[in-house]
């Protein structure tokens, strides 16, 4: 992944900091996506993770101590597969869900917040996708199994 962190900087460095896992949850545990799951994967479109809170998109946290954060801009669109964007419900909701597009997606324009994109690893992105679901839900489990920063 590459963070656009000079376009977004507040929004890559919440996703950073997960991947990493250096915050930590109220017990003094390491909190991040290590261990998470992709939890909703639709073909066509998107693979949805971050939720390691609940695992099922209900969960939400950030690093700036809420639950959520602002909208930083929507200067990058959905315009190309591989981009890394924020999940949300609704404006100025973000926090550690983010998806990644396997189809260009001009209607989340200006509703979503684009950070970044899968400069190594397309393939695996594609397999996920690819995956047999119910409802959107993996009827496997597909988890994060290392993360970090390089």
């Amino acid at each position: 992944m590459e963070l656009f962190a000079d376009i977004v900087p507040k929004t890559a460095e919440n996703f950073r900091q997960f991947c990493t896992g250096e915050t930590k949850n109220p017990q003094g545990r390491p909190q991040g996506y290590k261990g998470s799951k992709f939890h909703r994967v639709i073909k066509d479109f998107m693979i949805q993770g971050g939720d390691f809170l609940h695992g099922d998109g209900t969960g939400s946290a950030s690093i700036y101590g809420t639950k959520a954060f602002a909208d930083e801009n929507f200067t990058l669109k959905h315009d190309t597969p591989g981009l890394l964007s924020m999940a949300n419900s609704g404006p100025n909701t973000n926090g550690c869900q983010f998806f990644i597009l396997t189809k260009a997606s001009p209607f989340l324009n200006n509703k979503h917040v684009v950070f970044g994109k899968v400069v190594e690893g397309m393939e695996v992105v594609r397999k996920i996708e690819n995956a047999r679901t119910t409802r959107e839900k993996p009827n496997q489990d597909i988890s994060i199994a290392q993360c970090g920063e390089m």
